[in-house]
């Protein structure tokens, strides 16, 4: 079941970038979209978890900070404003690292841990089929040292998060964990706000495109998704449930397909059987060949 839901998380989370552009191009800035889907999920989420304000300890609640910080303001301020500056198929190249990243940071962390080769192999088939699916066939490759570097620092503060729910997650509720995430992400991005204020603009935010958008972002996207995902890492372990990150172009490709009526072609349909396989691989582990002869034996 929680693999089911770490699935339906990442298709959801496949889809988002389309409703990110719809609301950059009705004029949002990415400051905004941060604020209306984090403040809309954190009034949402409230009624549901309002018992326990502060953390058992000083520690546990400058982990929340951290949670915070890492999984909210400083991952969608990096890849938002990396998506002005590089190619969006950049950034979503890079941003699939983080399974890798958070497989190497959580076996460094943990040292009586044993990095699995088929982990590794999978992953690293994986990643080749994330560049299939985004390049599409047209193999576009353009530098940017600063957009790509925030792209990668997107990465990293998502697998830190994911390290720091799956610790947080073996003493609280992932309703707790997921509130305070939405609160601390907010009050983090108060610094930002002097650079890039929020409008209230109500010409921009009643128009059925943008609020219906905003609507998915904060209470499908960010709300219900985040619960799903804190809850399928504290079950499952937050290298397996990462590993799904990989779904998320294929996702994004099928629905640019359907909604904006972008091209899918041979090379993003083989690309995505890349994907699959790598996160079969990476989860399953390859047959070993004693295993494969006595199958065959077996079945003689």
């Amino acid at each position: 079941m929680y693999h089911f839901i770490a699935l339906i998380t990442m298709t959801i989370w496949g889809t988002t970038y389309i409703s990110t552009k719809v609301l950059i191009c009705h004029g949002l800035t990415p400051v905004e979209i941060i604020f209306y889907r984090f403040s809309m999920a954190y009034v949402c989420i409230w009624p549901f978890s309002f018992h326990h304000l502060w953390a058992k300890t000083l520690k546990d609640e400058l982990l929340f900070v951290a949670a915070g910080l890492c999984g909210g303001s400083l991952y969608f301020l990096s890849e938002n404003t990396a998506l002005g500056m590089t190619l969006a198929s950049n950034v979503s190249l890079i941003l699939c690292t983080a399974p890798i990243i958070t497989a190497f940071l959580y076996f460094f962390l943990n040292k009586g841990e044993r990095l699995k080769s088929s982990l590794i192999y999978g992953s690293l088939m994986a990643l080749i089929g994330v560049a299939l699916v985004i390049f599409n066939g047209d193999v576009i490759l353009k530098v940017n040292p600063l957009g790509d570097f925030l792209t990668l620092l997107a990465a990293l503060m998502w697998a830190i998060y994911s390290l720091i729910v799956k610790h947080l997650g073996a003493g609280y509720p992932a309703l707790l964990v997921t509130r305070k995430v939405f609160f601390y992400g907010l009050l983090t991005l108060i610094p930002v706000l002097p650079f890039s204020p929020v409008r209230f603009d109500t010409t921009v935010l009643f128009q059925p495109e943008v609020y219906g958008n905003l609507i998915f972002l904060g209470l499908v996207a960010s709300m219900l998704c985040y619960l799903m995902w804190n809850a399928a890492m504290k079950r499952l372990g937050v290298v397996r449930v990462t590993n799904y990150i990989y779904i998320g172009p294929v996702v994004t490709l099928v629905a640019s397909h359907f909604l904006i009526h972008e091209r899918i072609t041979a090379i993003a349909l083989l690309g995505s059987a890349f994907i699959l396989s790598g996160v079969y691989m990476a989860e399953k582990g390859l047959p070993s060949i004693k295993k494969i002869q006595r199958a065959v034996l077996k079945n003689r």
